[in-house]
């Protein structure tokens, strides 16, 4: 089902006569469970057309590097094949990817995008919206429950969010149909890189080769729902006391995957809820409220990726506190390279770097100590975001903006007041050790390697 609530035109021009409809894909990197792709399917048997499938890839985006690239490039492969199974035609491209789409609507009757979120994003869209001599119509495909549905305003923590959201579900929690191309386009002859050469694409774009890309994962619609079947069958009943615990790795290793669009958000809630299982609730707070809040976030917030998005009572507390005498301070170099004398912050930012990410509340505790052991909040700031956008797979997106913003106060409320810190919430190690098996979580990670399998058997 297509709700009318997803579907925006992004310019006013006139419906004509075209070769083809054309779906500019971009964030939702899938051949299922995407309500762009189907909208755009159902447009074209109206007109009696093929579908066009167009991915642009630019080798500038910011901050992202081969680590990503390679994992989204599998994806697309993956995605391509499936799309030819439904008699779609997909090409993929190396450039911007708004001025490859609006080169290729310039023969068609219309042109369907989905939802980006971030600032880049939607400047894309908006650049090519104007340029196109046709209608481009985005769908919203990544969010269960449309933005502005959900809320007409940046929500202030997860408890003023949640029962906005909540009450909206009923209604947006429906299956996607999926819908039948009548004209095959599997036979449209459009120039596209051959993602069967993933190597030879990255070699050729000029991608950035800074960071080496992680083996233990692969990227594709097709592993991503075996990833979210063992997860469901291994893991899930354990959410309600493992799911904090690093050292028993009780995630389900979806973040990349949300985050390149290979998998539908919604698909994952309903296989969820076909469940009975006591760790359903919890899962489906994390990928329904606390995701959707992050989206939330960054539409509202145009400083999303800035010091300058944090309340203005946490940043009071923390410029307060700026002067504040720090027991260690680590230069740039240090922090990146896991040199500290903590060795589970350590642990946490080697897992980052070998593998692309950080256990959730590693990750939390990583932050934090990043404001403690740097010369100002802002510093502290700009570093956690240059690591996390730099190295994790699922860094340069609502969640992982969302999730720098929470170490710093965003989401949260104000704590007592202590050195450094200000009224923002602390953690220490001593915490953790009371709580987890902090060696084990460290020899666990000290036994990964970028070509290892996931850190726990």
């Amino acid at each position: 089902m297509i709700h009318n609530e997803r579907i925006s035109y992004l310019n006013e021009k006139p419906a004509r006569q075209g070769n083809y409809v054309l779906y500019w894909m971009q964030q939702s990197q899938r051949a299922e469970y995407n309500h762009a792709l189907e909208y755009a399917i159902m447009r074209a048997n109206e007109l009696a057309l093929p579908l066009l499938v167009y991915f642009g890839v630019t080798p500038s985006f910011p901050e992202a590097n081969e680590r990503h690239y390679r994992f989204m490039l599998e994806g697309l492969r993956d995605t391509a094949e499936l799309l030819l199974r439904r008699g779609i035609a997909m090409a993929v491209q190396a450039c911007s990817p708004e001025k490859g789409a609006v080169r290729l609507a310039r023969d068609a009757a219309l042109a369907v995008t989905d939802r980006g979120y971030l600032r880049i994003q939607r400047q894309w869209r908006a650049s090519a919206a104007s340029a196109m001599k046709c209608p481009l119509i985005q769908v919203e495909s990544d969010a269960i429950v449309p933005i502005e549905s959900a809320s007409p305003k940046e929500e202030y923590t997860a408890g003023t969010f949640r029962p906005k959201i909540m009450a909206h579900l009923p209604f947006y929690l429906k299956p996607v149909r999926h819908g039948t191309l009548r004209v095959d386009s599997a036979a449209i002859d459009c120039e596209s890189l051959d993602l069967d050469d993933i190597d030879a694409i990255i070699r050729k774009t000029g991608i950035d080769r800074s960071v080496a890309p992680v083996r233990w994962l692969r990227g594709g619609t097709r592993e991503a729902k075996r990833l979210l079947r063992r997860f469901i069958a291994a893991r899930l009943d354990s959410v309600p006391e493992e799911r904090n615990d690093p050292s028993k790795e009780c995630v389900s290793n979806l973040g990349p995957y949300l985050h390149f669009g290979q998998i539908s958000p919604l698909y994952i809630a309903l296989e969820v809820l076909k469940t009975k299982s006591p760790g359903r609730d919890i899962f489906l707070e994390e990928l329904i409220v606390r995701r959707e809040l992050s989206l939330n976030f960054v539409h509202y917030n145009e400083r999303y990726d800035s010091f300058q998005c944090l309340p203005g009572w946490a940043r009071q507390t923390l410029k307060k506190h700026g002067r504040d005498r720090r027991d260690y301070l680590y230069d740039p170099a240090d922090l990146e390279h896991a040199r500290t004398h903590d060795r589970y912050w350590n642990a946490a930012q080697r897992e980052l770097l070998l593998r692309g990410k950080i256990h959730g509340y590693m990750r939390m505790y990583w932050g934090k100590k990043i404001l403690e052991w740097t010369a100002s909040p802002e510093e502290a700031y700009a570093m956690a975001l240059f690591l996390n956008n730099k190295y994790s797979l699922d860094g340069r997106d609502p969640n992982g903006f969302a999730g720098v913003a929470w170490c710093f106060g965003k989401h949260d409320r104000a704590w007592g007041e202590r050195r450094v810190f200000g009224k923002i919430r602390y953690m220490n190690d001593r915490g953790l050790e009371r709580k987890f098996d902090m060696e084990r979580y460290v020899a666990l990670v000290d036994s990964a390697s970028p070509a290892s399998g996931p850190v726990t058997p």
